[in-house]
């Protein structure tokens, strides 16, 4: 197996002596998507603050592989709407050439947009250019904090298949944290339950039956997660719509976003 890109042992981050995460174990490879979920309040971005290297461990320690380049998408990012800046220009700011950030937009599915105002991007279009932004990097890591916060069903659906995608083509590690439980859940491949500490870990589609899962989200949403078969066989396009179904799927059968 490849070196480990991150790794957290006994990660514990305290505030004025109070711990907003305590304990916590972790272990990021290339290829792997983990997802982070849990409540308001559960130390997610506080967690992933600490991989990225930007929030001191209090106990423990945190181990990343040697020359580990890390693309980091914030949760939303604030533009002053009377500062006059065009995608084109957004990327430029990130210090790589040209050729590299036209790339990294083409390959987040925005790449005929480099001359529009980023005052006029749609939810789903901000985020693909805050993720083309990471990308530039060439990250052997790549962290997302709500990579579809402000983004519709459809929207967080496309997402969902283009952060798969980079995972299949660069082999990066993903770090997301989410609360679209439902999608998520058929986007990543392990999943970590955090309420301050590591309630349950495994994978998708054994997570829901886990006690300290419904200790945390309720009986009703474990339930409904519990018979959420989401058989992702197709792709879809920059709008959330299906396309390149084969003949033998049925996408509207199999793939029935709940929102429950």
């Amino acid at each position: 197996m490849s070196e480990a890109l991150v790794e957290l042992t006994g990660a514990t981050i305290e505030f004025d002596g109070v711990p907003v995460v305590k304990g916590i174990d972790l272990v990021v490879n290339p290829g792997d998507i983990l997802t982070i979920i849990g409540p308001n309040g559960a130390g997610k971005t506080t967690l992933i603050k600490a991989v990225i290297g930007v929030q001191a461990l209090t106990h423990g320690s945190i181990r990343r592989q040697k020359g580990l380049t890390i693309g980091y998408v914030p949760q939303s990012l604030h533009l002053q709407p009377t500062l006059p800046m065009t995608v084109g220009r957004f990327m430029a700011m990130t210090g790589e050439p040209r050729s590299v950030c036209q790339q990294a937009l083409t390959d987040t599915g925005i790449g005929h947009l480099a001359d529009a105002s980023v005052h006029r991007l749609s939810g789903g279009e901000m985020q693909r250019l805050l993720i083309a932004r990471a990308l530039a990097r060439k990250p052997n890591l790549l962290v997302l904090d709500e990579p579809a916060q402000g983004v519709d069903i459809n929207g967080q659906a496309a997402l969902y298949d283009l952060i798969r995608s980079l995972r299949d083509r660069l082999n990066c590690g993903i770090i997301m944290i989410s609360h679209d439980l439902h999608l998520v859940m058929a986007a990543t491949d392990r999943v970590i339950c955090l309420n301050q500490h590591v309630c349950c870990s495994g994978y998708p589609a054994e997570i829901s039956s886990d006690p300290g899962f419904v200790e945390v989200f309720g009986r009703s949403v474990a339930d409904s997660l519990a018979v959420y078969h989401h058989q992702h066989n197709h792709r879809h396009d920059l709008h959330g719509e299906v396309i390149s179904p084969t003949a033998e799927t049925q996408p509207h059968k199999d793939c029935s976003h709940a929102t429950h």
